[in-house]
């Protein structure tokens, strides 16, 4: 068993831009993380993940960079995030930083260099392409709507940006390029950070002959994903990165990785393969995605999302490592999302899926907001929305593929500023993020969902993130053990049981509001039986065998043979 400090932590997300404003701009900056390390330290997490802080024109809110050795001037100085960093250690949480380097932003001094000539020093750092008899050179289409090309009049050339126009991808052919990116790492490394978490780092290598992409009925673009996710040389880069960047100091990766299977993942995080720690994969946040994606969501079932789990659960067993979550900055709040958020069911079911996700074997996130309850936001107003995905999906599939009313569905249920809405701390105004105006509306239901009224109750959500957190540092099996699922076809119940040597723990979450029976299979067997944690109050001595339980109920018992 290789026993490691990134598998037995807990990592906690920060979006700063919405995390806590210090000085009334109505941004969320540095100086507010800092203020608010002891809240965290009291909630128990491990590490922080950063979100990014550097300088940038904030096309798609600091994932387009600038300067990647830089602060950007809304969030503070580097002299802020020094202290920053020193607080959170003081603290014994470390921090992760979020590394962008499939593509920069068009303002990056590279690419301002890069579009004045095709024989610039810095042309190599971009994939620039000729025109294909006056069109683009491929067919793709962009993650954020539109062509993945952008013409250029300077030099009558394409460059390519997998997202936003303005923000051109990095050519990782280009070995002058990576020893760019390999050295400025070195430098946030040398600063004492603990790691990365790598922004689509699985695209950095394409396929260079650059052809047409598959057109689905419906769609303008063509679908280029195959020609870029797990590219031909994105092992020889990763294990190039590992070497080059991260072999000489004791870190944690992860890297995000859309499209990522389990046989893909063994390869990024194997013991012996020299390349990160862990993948997120986007398997189960993907259900239910209509003709539109996520824009036109369709109904899901619970054995679905078990067996994209159990899958990963299994496949990265023995030799790699899962990354957990529900929720982060492109995804919807994960309680809206996985479990009932109305007021009679919130709290419970908040707690249940929980209890699903830190039970399993791997790392868990918790993503800001989640560990007090907050919820999805529904804006009537498109002009109340700031993410550039939602903008432009509204602009590009209004009216003729989905009405108003179907893509307001779409946006309220799946939309990304459902996770960016400012963390409620109080009941004041504007949630007590900021003393100005917000850059984005506080979701109206801040009065009754913050942080001052959950670390007041100690029956909320924040104590019982808290106590999952404590049974995770107190219990080996719930890092080490291995997973084994019970009752796969049930509709309602997700179970499943963790096994380390003679330590077995079984765990039962009830995702409806109905009471379904749960039925303990012949296969686990017990002598005695110990409660470790439930989000009700129930009888210790209830039988297993035959369970009836109520909506959202969750219980993890330890099973002693």
């Amino acid at each position: 068993m290789n026993k490691t400090w990134w598998k037995e932590s807990v990592i906690y997300q920060i979006y700063p831009r919405s995390f806590n404003d210090s000085n009334g701009d109505g941004v969320g900056d540095i100086n507010g993380i800092t203020e608010k390390i002891p809240y965290l330290s009291e909630l128990g997490v491990d590490v922080i993940w950063l979100s990014p802080v550097y300088q940038s024109p904030n096309d798609d809110n600091g994932y387009d960079i600038s300067d990647y050795r830089n602060i950007m001037d809304e969030f503070g100085t580097m002299q802020d995030f020094d202290n920053m960093l020193a607080e959170a250690h003081r603290h014994g949480i470390k921090i992760m930083m979020d590394l962008v380097v499939n593509h920069s932003s068009d303002e990056h001094a590279w690419f301002q260099e890069s579009r004045k000539s095709k024989d610039n020093p810095y042309r190599d750092y971009y994939i620039w392409k000729k025109p294909e008899n006056g069109e683009p050179p491929t067919n793709w289409g962009a993650a954020f709507g539109g062509s993945v090309w952008e013409y250029d009049e300077e030099t009558g050339e394409y460059y390519l940006h997998l997202f936003s126009k303005k923000q051109p991808d990095l050519n990782w052919e280009n070995p002058v390029l990576r020893n760019e990116v390999y050295e400025m790492m070195r430098f946030w490394l040398d600063k004492g950070i603990d790691g990365f978490r790598m922004d689509v780092i699985n695209f950095i290598s394409k396929d260079t002959s650059y052809p047409q992409g598959e057109v689905r009925e419906g769609h303008k673009y063509g679908h280029g994903s195959k020609y870029y996710m797990n590219g031909p040389k994105i092992h020889d880069f990763l294990q190039e990165m590992n070497k080059e960047a991260l072999s000489s100091y004791d870190t944690i990766t992860v890297g995000e990785m859309p499209g990522v299977t389990v046989e893909e993942g063994k390869l990024y995080t194997g013991t012996d393969r020299k390349e990160l720690n862990m993948v997120f994969h986007f398997e189960h946040v993907g259900l239910g995605d209509g003709q539109f994606g996520k824009w036109d969501p369709r109904e899901w079932k619970l054995t679905q999302l078990k067996e994209i789990f159990t899958k990963w659960q299994k496949g990265l067993e023995k030799d790699g490592w899962n990354s957990l979550y529900w929720s982060n900055h492109d995804q919807p709040r994960a309680i809206s999302r996985w479990g009932n958020d109305s007021d009679k069911y919130r709290v419970l079911s908040g707690k249940m899926i929980a209890t699903c996700l830190h039970m399993m074997q791997g790392t868990p996130y918790i993503y800001q907001g989640e560990e007090i309850g907050m919820t999805n936001v529904k804006f009537d107003d498109i002009n109340d929305y700031r993410d550039i995905e939602t903008l432009n999906a509204y602009r590009d599939l209004t009216p003729d593929s989905l009405t108003h009313e179907e893509i307001f569905k779409g946006i309220h249920e799946r939309g990304r500023d459902n996770a960016r809405t400012p963390v409620q701390w109080d009941s004041s105004a504007n949630a007590g993020f900021t003393t100005g105006t917000p850059w984005i509306n506080v979701n109206p239901n801040y009065e009754t969902i913050n942080a001052q009224a959950v670390l007041k109750d100690e029956e909320s959500i924040f104590y019982y993130y808290k106590k999952l957190i404590e049974l995770r540092k107190q219990n080996e099996v719930v890092v080490y053990g291995t997973y084994d699922a019970v009752m796969e076809e049930d509709e309602q119940i997700f179970a499943y049981t963790r096994t380390l040597g003679d330590d077995q723990l079984l765990v039962i979450c009830n995702f409806s509001d109905q009471n379904p029976v749960f039925t303990l299979p012949e296969s686990v067997r017990y002598s005695s039986k110990e409660l470790l944690i439930s989000n009700l109050e129930v009888d210790e001595n209830d039988s297993i065998d035959e369970l009836t339980l109520q909506p959202y109920e969750a219980r993890v018992y330890r099973l002693t043979k």
